[in-house]
């Protein structure tokens, strides 16, 4: 019997009840989606999937596709992105690490992905757990003085200026990538698409710098919309197991991970990604 039970009084709902790989109702399926949509992210645990089912039950949320780092794509289904430390023939199958900042996927894409999926295939006896944040709620705590100030403004988010920041052990950005990586400016506050709530959108490529003002004018707002966006209040720290999927909205939460020993430990991951509306 489906149940959807309250990760905590701030963010998340975990499914009960359910094999993704078998019948879920139409009903069902509209309960699940509803609780996607109003709580940012889903938990569903002790699942076994295949790489086709994961993708199969990814598209019943949306349209599946793939924007980054296509060489860890897993085999025969480029829809897949592997996160990995484990390597085949001395090279890696896929990203050993990313995001260990707070961010949305894709925040550096014009139309960012609308959800992530992570299924947890092996995991290791401690760390790289996720941090997940409940954007919507964080809003709706900011003082009205606060949201009359950031209603209309925009951040500029630029990948190669962030990227020094977010990977310091990577070489700095080709001559190519800085052609190819223009900055986007998006909305401080988002109004999801399906709920109509509004969010805030503050993390990921950062520096940001606010649309007609300068680094030193913008540091401060933003400086301060992230650290409150990120309160204990608002937030949730999974502690992956084998079997475990985890959903999250990227129009309304934050994520990031957290390290592991990636020399002694495995760990396999496997992510879908859902298409921006439209």
């Amino acid at each position: 019997m489906l149940e959807l039970i309250p990760i905590t009084a701030g963010i998340g709902t975990e499914v009960r009840g359910i094999d993704v790989t078998g019948y879920i109702s139409d009903q069902d399926f509209e309960r699940i989606y509803r609780a996607w949509i109003d709580t940012t992210i889903l938990l569903i645990r002790g699942q076994e999937m295949t790489p086709a089912e994961q993708v199969e039950f990814s598209r019943r949320f949306g349209r599946v596709v793939t924007y980054t780092r296509s060489q860890f794509n897993a085999d025969d289904h480029p829809e897949i992105l592997v996160l990995s430390n484990l390597t085949r023939d001395g090279k890696p199958i896929g990203s050993a690490y990313s995001g260990r900042v707070w961010h949305s996927d894709g925040a550096y894409l014009a139309a960012p992905p609308a959800g992530s999926m992570l299924y947890a295939r092996e995991v290791p006896p401690v760390g790289g757990d996720t941090w997940y944040g409940n954007m919507y709620a964080a809003y709706d705590a900011l003082p009205d003085q606060v949201k009359d100030r950031i209603a209309d403004l925009r951040v500029i988010i630029s990948r190669v200026q962030s990227r020094p920041y977010n990977y310091p052990d990577r070489p700095p950005p080709t001559a190519k990538e800085r052609e190819e990586w223009a900055d986007v400016a998006h909305p401080i506050v988002k109004v999801h698409d399906v709920s109509g709530r509004k969010a805030l959108y503050v993390g990921g490529n950062v520096p940001w710098r606010i649309e007609g003002m300068s680094e030193d004018e913008s540091r401060p707002l933003i400086t301060f919309l992230q650290e409150f966006a990120t309160m204990p209040r608002f937030t949730y720290r999974h502690r992956w197991q084998a079997g475990d999927i985890v959903l999250w909205d990227n129009r309304s939460a934050m994520h990031r991970a957290t390290p592991y020993d990636d020399v002694n430990h495995r760990r396999l991951m496997h992510r879908t990604t859902l298409a921006a509306a439209g």
